[in-house]
């Protein structure tokens, strides 16, 4: 599918996500990648005595699944310019090993930008477990190209 161009969006528009599972090897690869090798993610018996009772997984890893999932809609396919920035952000609850991720967009707000050739696009995010609990939400500021004329 085609990416869509800032044109394209409109206030309200929606789109949902596929779903992806977390695993144990996505918790210690992110652990690898960032270094943050903090008990609560990486250590079964310690988390077994916290507030959670087991692993949980990074909020940024459920932050850059949920970039990922927005990508593989196609809808910013070869039309997206940048994330420009993350708006605000809030991890509500944790995601755990075995957890199902998806992430559902409202477009809030749209802005034309001609000097970049395109505009920005806000998009409203929750992001949701199996369970349909939202365990994070917040908002990303997108740079689209224009149709080409």
């Amino acid at each position: 599918m085609a990416g869509l161009f800032f044109e394209e969006f409109s206030v309200g528009q929606k789109v949902t996500t596929v779903g992806r599972t977390i695993s144990e090897a996505d918790i210690f690869t992110f652990a690898g990648l960032t270094g943050d090798f903090n008990e609560i993610h990486t250590n079964a018996e310690f988390s077994k005595n916290t507030q959670f009772g087991q692993r949980i997984a990074h909020g940024l890893l459920g932050l850059s699944l949920a970039t990922g999932l927005i990508m593989r809609t196609g809808f910013l396919e070869g039309t997206v310019l940048a994330f420009r920035e993350i708006v605000e952000w809030k991890f509500v609850k944790p995601f755990f090993i075995g957890d199902t991720v998806t992430a559902y967009l409202t477009i809030s707000e749209t802005k034309a930008l001609p000097r970049i050739g395109g505009g920005s696009i806000i998009a409203a995010i929750e992001v949701k477990n199996q369970g349909a609990e939202v365990c994070q939400r917040g908002s990303l500021n997108l740079l689209v190209l224009s149709k080409p004329k």
